[in-house]
């Protein structure tokens, strides 16, 4: 075998890894779209419950 022969083996075996390479890496950038088509869906930090503790402290401080 020469040379040139012997690369483009070597190429043609490195060509399926670079594709799932480059699938494996593409496919969040091309993933973004779809999850922007709907504007309305946002995720938001549940709100904090309020134990009434202002109050107390409000009421305590009047009476110093």
């Amino acid at each position: 075998m020469n040379r040139i022969a012997i690369n483009a083996l070597q190429t043609l075996r490195l060509l399926p890894r670079a594709a799932l390479v480059l699938v494996v890496l593409s496919a969040p950038v091309l993933a973004m779209p779809m999850m922007r088509a709907n504007a309305d869906t946002t995720i938001d930090a549940p709100a904090p419950k309020k134990h009434g503790v202002g109050f107390v402290l409000l009421v305590s401080l009047q009476r110093g």
